[in-house]
């Protein structure tokens, strides 16, 4: 463990550490209105799956954030749409697409989830902050913010395809909100950085135990939404996922500071696949 892993810095340091963000995220869940679907004349279904699988090709094929299709398997929704773009203005635009299309009208929606994908640096944090301490440099000074610049800059050119990755092109997708616990002495944000920082590198090698059998992103969603962080995780076998989140139940940070949302299980489609999920 480094010499400064439980350092209390003084009160006028950032508590926080400093993050990187990347891709803005939506995820879109609908159920189908499968009674007015099938009062539908035949002609017209078949022109509105035509109009929507032609918009979600094109958007499947953007080169700088992309949207994919999932069916969804239970009874929280049928069809989930999730949309990668670099701002929210697009995430906007993406949205009033999927809002524009003859399909919306037998979309019913049952949730949502807006987020930010997001790399914590720990680390990297706790290395800056010792060092600006020792020489004496003010947080929220001139050069506190040059140094804070300059050291972002350079971890955002190390990791740069992991804030702006593709959707993986995997088959199944796991998705669920987190926060970190606030209630009585188990109270995440009251312990140093630290501590969090030994909490979540021990948290993160249960993860690398599956490193090719899932692919993970983490979003935060601080300020977005209604949980903290959203978590994304694509793999090509579903027991994957039930394996993977039951064993980080047992590291310390998930079963002291860990809430869990609700879970969304869903399958990737093409969206030539259309005609089979709202097949009457």
């Amino acid at each position: 463990m480094s010499s400064h892993a439980h350092r209390r810095f003084p009160a006028d340091f950032p508590a926080a550490p400093l993050t990187l963000e990347g891709f803005s995220i939506l995820h879109q869940m609908f159920r189908i209105r499968r009674a007015e679907w099938r009062a539908l004349e035949a002609t017209k279904r078949d022109r509105a799956i035509a109009q929507a699988s032609a918009a979600f090709d094109e958007m499947a094929r953007r080169e700088d954030g992309e949207s994919a299709l999932f069916a969804e398997l239970g009874h929280k929704g049928d069809v989930m749409v999730v949309h990668f773009r670099r701002s929210f203005d697009e995430l906007g635009e993406a949205q009033r697409a999927v809002g524009k299309l003859a399909l919306s009208d037998f979309l019913e929606p049952t949730s949502s989830y807006v987020s930010v994908i997001e790399i914590g640096l720990y680390e990297a944090s706790l290395a800056l902050f010792e060092r600006l301490f020792e020489l004496g440099i003010k947080p929220r000074t001139e050069e506190w913010r040059a140094e804070i610049d300059a050291e972002t800059s350079r971890q955002r050119n190390k990791i740069m395809p992991r804030l702006f990755p593709p959707i993986p092109e995997r088959r199944y997708l796991c998705f669920y909100p987190m926060d970190k616990r606030r209630e009585g002495d188990d109270n995440w944000y009251r312990l140093s950085m630290g501590e969090r920082r030994r909490l979540m590198h021990e948290h993160g090698l249960v993860g690398r135990r599956y490193a090719g059998e899932v692919t993970q992103i983490i979003s935060g969603s601080i300020g977005f939404d209604d949980w903290e962080w959203g978590v994304d995780l694509f793999a090509d076998d579903p027991l994957v996922f039930k394996k993977l989140v039951y064993e980080m139940r047992f590291d310390e940070a998930s079963a002291g500071y860990a809430k869990f949302g609700p879970f969304y299980i869903a399958i990737r489609m093409k969206p030539s696949d259309l005609a089979s999920a709202f097949a009457v």
